[in-house]
């Protein structure tokens, strides 16, 4: 694929990770000015099933609809990793994405988005295969709308996801199924080696996903700036513009004809610290006004 040149196509929705869960994240939402959410069902951090309420769920989706607020995603436990050698981490892996995919997929959501997880100290081709049969596994039966997105992750640690061909390889040995998606993350894409910061190493990027993957597999993009520089595969979010990649790589992302159109997720710190705010919000908005096109040499 030739490199595509920057123009404008239709106004981004920039949106947030929103605290609340199914009774509140719509008031956080609205509160910083967001146009979609993400959002945890359950606790991130604990193994205890995610559940909702028929009740909750039909509120939410009420709600959510109302303030024409979407698309949602929902955000995988942290616990998950479908590579783990360990058999009863991916069982209770397995069964914690099952749960909450279908539980997404009644909320309204586009896609249940998760960390496909770390390698360990195991060979590459042996956790691979771990992922491939979780991935297997959660999806049997399931017919839901909601969509499972893999998400680009930062390169510690022996992750899986950390590489574009990752992602080629997971999609071709699932037969292309269009039950599954990709979620980009601008700070751990950045942490891989991705240099989202110049024009030349964006370009390369949208190449190598364009080549590899396919941008209609792209669902979604955590957008996050990054305290630690270029290829340190570290994963530490900073506020959009404080950070390595900064605000004219944000810019020059925004307004490219392949990204512009996603979904714009912030998982920032906030300026008080306290996550998602409207400034930073602003500034994503701001970013992606119709100003002069920045430089894509």
């Amino acid at each position: 694929m030739g490199r595509a040149e920057t123009g404008h196509g239709r106004e981004p929705l920039v949106g947030a990770h929103v605290k609340g869960g199914l009774t509140g994240a719509v008031a956080s939402a609205l509160a910083i000015g967001a146009q979609a959410m993400q959002i945890f069902i359950g606790s991130p951090q604990s193994w205890k099933e995610p559940a909702a309420s028929h009740a909750d769920l039909l509120g939410f989706v009420r709600d959510a609809k109302a303030h024409r607020l979407g698309p949602l995603f929902v955000h995988g436990n942290y616990l998950v990793n479908l590579a783990s050698p360990s058999q009863e981490n991916w069982r209770k892996s397995v069964e914690n994405l099952s749960t909450a995919l279908r539980i997404a997929d009644r909320a309204g959501a586009a896609a249940l988005i998760f960390h496909p997880g770390s390698a360990r100290n195991a060979a590459a081709a042996e956790a691979m295969g771990r992922v491939i049969r979780a991935l297997e596994v959660v999806l049997q039966d399931y017919q839901g709308r909601s969509r499972l997105a893999l998400e680009v992750c930062a390169g510690q640690g022996q992750t899986i996801g950390n590489r574009f061909s990752q992602f080629a390889e997971i999609i071709s040995a699932m037969g292309s199924d269009r039950r599954l998606a990709v979620c980009w993350d601008t700070c751990h894409l950045f942490n891989a080696g991705y240099d989202l910061s110049t024009a030349d190493g964006l370009a390369r990027t949208v190449d190598e996903f364009a080549e590899l993957v396919g941008f209609d597999w792209l669902l979604a993009i955590h957008a996050n700036d990054s305290k630690t520089p270029l290829g340190a595969c570290r994963d530490r979010h900073e506020n959009i513009g404080c950070g390595y990649i900064g605000e004219e790589g944000f810019r020059r992302m925004l307004h490219h004809p392949l990204l512009r159109p996603l979904p714009w997720i912030l998982e920032v710190p906030g300026f008080d610290n306290k996550g998602p705010d409207g400034k930073n919000i602003n500034i994503l908005k701001r970013l992606a006004g119709a100003g002069t096109r920045p430089d894509t040499a």
